[in-house]
């Protein structure tokens, strides 16, 4: 291989030509036998520079260093004339041309100059071919072997070239087989392919009745539902995976800026997990039967169903839907109160004589109404002992499960519902259902079941419709009061928002004390369009449980503004400090702590909202005293006018009573008037409050 390098060493200079044409002289630095090619160092400017060059352009530009290459004569062939074979022996070997032959082709062995592919003598008349075409042929020869050997930065990046290429090809074939297997007619299946390919990788451990049932103060768990007839007809994608028992996965679709589409895959973890498969025997068997024995210690359990309208609430509360018709029998109200007799009879229960009663009533935009009366409406107020009492409220006494699907069947027929964009049949209300023990008239424990209203209306709070936008606030503030609820008790602080909504003032109760349990079910859908609300419910469930981790954090670390929390305790001990109330005070707090939900101009909403409730309960209560009281004057001014039509009836006594008649009424009616034009200016201060919140609406909760 050293003979190619001809007179080439080590510290030569030899003539190069540079990339914009310039030639020079540089120093050949070292041999490179693997690629036949030199590497030369040249200074300029004072740096030193360098390049790796083949052979055959330094031979170009250097003949005087190129190896000699020895002919050997052909002994069929007369050996050429001297002068023509010394010239020849001074060819470089790149530069040899090969003889025309017709019919062979001429093996590496037997490869001659031109001068001796020369015809047999009867053809040597024929000139030779001139000179001056050799070197043309030469330069033609050495170009194309030029283009076989080329260095290697360029075989690199024709190498990489050439594996871009077959990527193509690779990612086309399978782009054109994956059209073939997956359903073209489905609108979004690139997004359904990346979701079965995501799902193939995983490790799938769902929830068994095998698993332990661990008991939580609070438990967090979530429910998905299959997917329904009308998200199957419009072929809507499932975009929920349940790979664990304690772990849920939303697939969300999201599209860059050049609009190529991708898969923004979300992880929560909560205490349960359930996938679409679950029966709500399954469900109730985790969440709501630990709370069961709860109530017969003398404590109190609450258990919530929460999440978007139409993602199966009231199918795990109330049971089976069969077209309208519903199995009550497979809710978790039904299923809770056949625990609670099988309990009754057992021997450690029995012996307390307990009796069982049953309540079921809605809380609607703030009132509250019983569904065992005829939808009375109820009033809400704390005794002197600062105990809620819901008066008015009916306890029906059960007996067995089949009262209490009576009146869980009775209940449901009444409760409010609504038309929103997620279900024809919206439960626009709070459904309360209450399992109560008493012993000897006195109350030994209680079991609440809820019904939650759906959270995607607690956006509705600046429609142009004022019910819709009473209905959204009260659901938004209720859902917040709610959480930061379940969160004072499950980090025992010090104050309880409890009488920011009418939700957790009922249930005040059950917040309170050392032995109060709270599982929340957040029901969620599957369908890709409702992959926002979904991602609510559970941002909005991990909130919920995201502070019981650490029950042994120190309450002053909890929250920046626990300040709040001790002025609202000086509030309590003085009500009337600056005019403020304790709901106020609650409201304040409520937004406070929850900065990301609750705008300032939503605030003042709240605020205008529950300055409107108050006045319009005072105005009820006012009006419905002053009609009790205009029958009496009724009598009283029938009495009269019966003592006028005596003969000699008193004159003076008639005027004097007459008189004070209408002072009383004057003086009742103008308070009343006077509450009325209140309750006008607070209707106008809620409507403008509502045109001033922000045009994006909060996030649904």
């Amino acid at each position: 291989m050293a003979s190619s390098f001809g007179k080439i060493v080590v510290g030569v200079y030899v003539q190069i030509k540079r990339s914009d044409g310039r030639i020079h002289q540089a120093m050949v630095t070292s041999l490179n036998e693997d690629n036949e090619s030199v590497t030369v160092e040249w200074i300029e400017n004072g740096d030193t520079k360098g390049k790796e060059i083949d052979l055959e352009s330094i031979f170009a530009l250097n003949s005087d260093v190129a190896p000699e290459e020895e002919i050997c004569p052909s002994p069929e062939t007369p050996p050429p004339p001297t002068p023509t074979s010394v010239k020849a022996n001074k060819i470089p070997k790149n530069r040899r041309t090969i003889a025309p032959v017709k019919n062979d082709t001429p093996s590496r062995d037997n490869r001659v100059l031109a001068t001796r592919a020369r015809p047999a003598p009867v053809q040597q008349p024929e000139p030779a071919p001139p000179p001056p075409a050799q070197p043309t042929q030469a330069q033609t020869q050495q170009q194309l072997q030029n283009a076989r050997r080329k260095s290697n930065c360029v075989k690199e990046v024709e190498k990489l070239q050439e594996k871009r290429e077959r990527r193509r090809i690779q990612q086309q074939e399978l782009r054109e087989k994956r059209a073939q297997e997956v359903d073209t007619t489905v609108p979004n299946y690139e997004i359904l392919y990346m979701i079965r390919d995501f799902r193939a990788s995983l490790d799938y451990r769902p929830l068994t009745t095998a698993d332990l049932i661990v008991e939580h103060r609070i438990c967090v768990c979530v429910r998905k539902r299959p997917l329904n007839k009308k998200e199957l007809t419009v072929k809507d994608l499932d975009v929920i995976t349940v790979p664990s028992k304690d772990v849920v996965m939303v697939h969300e679709p999201k599209q860059k800026v050049d609009l190529t589409r991708y898969l923004e895959n979300q992880t929560f973890r909560f205490d349960y997990a359930f996938d679409d498969s679950t029966t709500n025997e399954m469900v109730y068997r985790f969440t709501a039967r630990p709370l069961v024995e709860t109530i017969f210690e003398r404590g109190m359990a609450t258990c919530f169903a929460y999440g978007q309208t139409g993602s199966g609430k009231t199918h795990t509360m109330g049971g089976d839907f069969s077209g309208k018709n519903q199995d009550c029998s497979k809710g978790i109200y039904a299923l809770a109160a056949r625990d609670v007799f099988v309990m009754l009879k057992k021997p450690g229960y029995k012996k307390l004589d307990l009796q069982v009663y049953a309540t079921f009533f809605e809380i609607y935009s703030g009132k509250v109404f019983d569904l065992l009366n005829h939808k009375t409406k109820l009033r809400v107020l704390e005794d002197g002992k600062q105990q809620v009492q819901v008066v008015g409220l009916q306890e029906k006494e059960v007996k067995c499960t089949e009262d209490v699907l009576k009146l869980i069947e009775v209940g449901n027929s009444c409760r409010t519902s609504g038309q929103t964009s997620a279900n024809a049949h919206s439960s626009r209300s709070h459904a309360v259902f209450q399992i109560i023990l008493r012993r000897k008239g006195k109350m030994h424990g209680k079991f609440s079941l809820i019904d939650l209203a759906g959270n995607e209306r607690g956006a509705d709070t600046s429609s142009a419709d004022r019910q819709t936008r009473l209905e959204g606030a009260e659901i938004n503030k209720s859902l917040l009061a709610l959480k930061e609820c379940i969160r004072a008790l499950g980090r025992n602080k010090p104050h309880t928002p409890f009488r920011a909504s009418k939700l957790t003032q009922v249930l005040r109760d059950s917040f309170i004390g050392e032995n109060s349990r709270t599982c929340m079910i957040a029901t969620i859908s599957p369908g890709m369009t409702s992959c926002e609300n979904t991602l609510n419910t559970l941002r909005y469930a991990n909130r919920v449980k995201e502070l019981t981790v650490d029950p042994n954090q120190m309450i002053d670390g909890v929250r920046p503004n626990i300040q709040a929390v001790n002025q609202l305790d000086l509030l309590d001990d003085d009500e009337d400090w600056m005019g403020n109330s304790p709901q106020r005070d609650d409201l304040k707090l409520l937004c406070e702590q929850n900065e990301e939900e609750v705008s300032p101009q939503l605030f003042t909403f709240h605020e205008a909202v529950s300055q409107m409730v108050e006045f319009e309960e005072q105005v009820l209560e006012d009006h419905r005293a002053v009609f009790q009281e205009s029958i009496r004057w009724l009598e009283d001014e029938k009495v009269l006018l019966e003592m006028t039509e005596e003969v000699d009836y008193d004159v003076d006594s008639y005027a004097t009573q007459l008189e004070q008649i209408l002072d009383q009424k004057i003086d009742i009616l103008t308070e009343l008037r006077d509450k009325v034009k209140g309750f006008r200016s607070a209707l106008q201060e809620e409507e403008q409050a509502s045109k001033q919140i922000n045009p994006k609406r909060p996030r649904a909760l």
